[in-house]
């Protein structure tokens, strides 16, 4: 639901506005390493909310304008910049948005058809806020860990680039004053966000026990706060006098289709389970595994998931592991709980081809990625991040029950 309601954002510049707003503080200068850090962070923050493909387009665009205004500026004043800093500004691009995904539930597919199939064979909720409780601390170690490292290993080799803060100023200055479409996204935004934590603030408060948390929780589950905020977009105004916030004729042409991808592979692994499938495959893999209880289950889950996510979409990954780890850990007789959420966060990750992730495939084609290139830096995010997951999904999950 998150792209469907807030593609809105793209047709306004809403995006660009928040973007350049944040590139454009005077703290991070005209300072590459400071370009870097921010430009990913902002990835990161926007993909938390919205499909992380749509954050890496948007944010490529941005990115390969700074670029191609770089390699301007080292034309006209001969300072040679590091072909390596472009390299490193693309791949924190399709990085952090994948990253960045892991923060919320709607912010990878991955994570909406794991918490389905928990919701489904568990019959465990996990409410919004309680899925921050580990996907913020998540994204926050991976994010530094992928800043540092590009940051040392293709660095721009200039402490400074002459003219970029004001070239990242005047963009901003581009956009102009706010407009009525802009600010009625930000409120259909807020209101939708508000509502999707709303039960979790309840709950620190008396208690996921208490009567009135339960009674919150089951009038205003997640789905009540995305379509709330889209019917607020068919009503706030648009730019144009008697128009919208977005119309139907421009909604028509988001990609539906997608929605019937989730449904049809998630239906598939609720099938699989239901007809034994999940189980028999369960059994049969319990005796080759290596590993055995809850923690160890853990490990193989996102190891498998990981592998699976490289090749092919971190969307089938989640579909195929997720089901045959409840198997599994139910034929072992120990909880599933941890092991799936291990598998939900590990199908997120695949870094290291272009067709792991289409994310990757849009900065591929920039053609400032050497192939080997993505598969070193890939490589090490994906080891790093298997290890991250493993340590705070068994370190926090036991607060989610």
């Amino acid at each position: 639901m998150d792209l469907r309601k807030f593609a809105d954002a793209f047709l306004h510049d809403l995006d660009k506005r928040f973007a350049y707003g944040v590139l454009s503080l005077k703290w991070i200068g005209a300072r590459p390493s400071r370009i870097l850090f921010a430009f990913g962070a902002v990835t990161a923050f926007i993909s938390g909310w919205i499909s992380n493909t749509a954050t890496t387009a948007m944010m490529f665009a941005i990115g390969m304008s700074i670029i191609t205004f770089l390699f301007k500026q080292e034309k006209e004043t001969g300072v040679k910049i590091n072909r390596n800093y472009a390299t490193a500004l693309m791949l924190i691009t399709s990085f952090a948005a994948s990253i960045g995904g892991l923060a919320t539930p709607i912010g990878t597919p991955p994570n909406v058809i794991g918490l389905g199939f928990i919701r489904q064979l568990l019959g465990a909720e996990i409410s919004f806020f309680k899925w921050m409780m580990i996907g913020v601390p998540v994204v926050i170690v991976l994010y530094i860990f992928l800043y540092f490292y590009l940051n040392y290993l293709a660095p721009a080799g200039v402490k400074e680039i002459e003219g970029s803060a004001e070239m990242i100023r005047r963009e901003k200055a581009n956009l102009g004053a706010w407009t009525r479409a802009q600010k009625s996204t930000v409120i259909a935004f807020s209101t939708a966000v508000a509502l999707w934590i709303f039960s979790g603030l309840i709950a620190l408060f008396v208690g996921d026990a208490s009567e009135i948390y339960k009674a919150i929780n089951a009038r205003l589950p997640e789905a009540v706060g995305a379509v709330v905020g889209t019917v607020l977009l068919f009503l706030l105004p648009g730019n144009a006098k008697g128009e919208k916030a977005i119309t139907w004729n421009e909604a028509v042409k988001i990609d539906w289709g997608v929605v019937l991808l989730y449904g049809g592979g998630f239906a598939l692994g609720v099938l699989s389970f239901q007809t034994g499938l999940a189980e028999s495959i369960g059994r049969n893999l319990t005796a080759l595994l290596p590993l055995s209880g809850e923690f160890g289950l853990l490990v193989a889950s996102v190891i498998v998931a990981v592998l699976i996510s490289e090749t092919t979409s971190n969307t089938a990954s989640a579909n195929m592991v997720v089901p045959v780890v409840i198997a599994i850990a139910q034929a072992q007789g120990v909880d599933p709980l941890i092991p799936a959420l291990g598998a939900t966060f590990g199908a997120s990750l695949g870094f290291m081809l272009p067709v792991s992730t289409p994310c990757n495939a849009i900065v591929y084609g920039s053609g400032y990625i050497p192939l080997m290139k993505m598969v070193r830096y890939g490589a090490l995010l994906d080891v790093v991040g298997a290890i991250v997951i493993i340590i705070l999904v068994s370190l926090l999950a036991p607060f989610l029950r």
